[in-house]
């Protein structure tokens, strides 16, 4: 019983944390299995709240990848706001089908801040380490039976070292949180087990390598594909010019 509580909390502050890495990582970010949230919204369809959510990170994602692409230090610093809805069976699917989830599905809203240079230097750098400022993360844990539902916040401050462009090390770095009583142990549990054993800084490591690589080449396709059909419908382009002006 008691290894299962532990898994819960765990598994209830990584999905605060997805909820935050959502900003980046969009549809794997609180996985801890890859395949299972994203094949999850990619065979099903999704809500009209679901599409807005994932289209309002595509813009912060391509702001990332522009940065990791250039690494260059000079321009505006990262300020996303991120909503991300996570459906009771996949947070089910996260902690591994074996735990029960208490509740139903979680809204959960946070703005995730970011210095331009220090990523730019995190991808240039022989070895750099990112110190995030205090992020706040909002989460709606709806209950299954009637009822409002539960809201619990809880801020986190990321670190994360680079070696040549790639992360090694990482650490959330949990701070103060606030839930009603029935919930408020069980987020206790879960972020100061993490501070003490760091348990989620190698799942924080895949995410960010897969987003610096995979995520980020995807959105340079995708990119790529909407710059063709602008270019084949004769859509204007920057500053009101034809797309076709710049791919000659």
């Amino acid at each position: 019983m008691k290894l299962a509580l532990s898994k819960l909390a765990a598994g209830t502050a990584f999905l605060v944390f997805g909820a935050f890495a959502g900003a980046a990582e969009d549809d794997t970010a609180a996985a801890p299995q890859p395949s299972s949230a994203s094949q999850a919204e990619t065979e099903r369809e999704l809500t009209p709240e679901e599409r807005a959510e994932k289209e309002a990170r595509k813009a912060c994602k391509a702001k990332i990848c522009d940065i990791i692409a250039t690494s260059d230090p000079d321009g505006d610093d990262v300020s996303c706001d991120i909503v991300k809805t996570w459906r009771e069976e996949d947070i089910v699917k996260m902690l591994g089908g074996k735990i029960g989830w208490p509740w139903g599905k979680a809204v959960c809203q946070s703005k995730l801040e970011l210095e331009r240079k220090a990523l730019a230097l995190a991808m240039s750098k022989e070895a750099h380490e990112i110190v995030m400022p205090v992020q706040t993360v909002r989460c709606m844990l709806a209950q299954k039976d009637e009822g409002e539902p539960y809201t619990v916040e809880v801020t986190l401050a990321p670190k994360v070292k680079f070696e040549n462009g790639k992360a090694t090390e990482a650490s959330i770095n949990w701070g103060e949180a606030e839930a009603p009583l029935l919930i408020y142990p069980l987020i206790y549990a879960g972020t100061g087990l993490d501070n003490q054993t760091n348990v989620l800084g190698p799942e924080v490591v895949r995410m960010v390598n897969e987003f610096t690589t995979k995520k980020c080449a995807e959105v340079k396709v995708e990119a790529s594909g909407n710059r063709k059909a602008a270019i084949a419908s004769g859509e204007p382009g920057l500053n009101g010019f034809p797309s076709a002006a710049f791919n000659r």
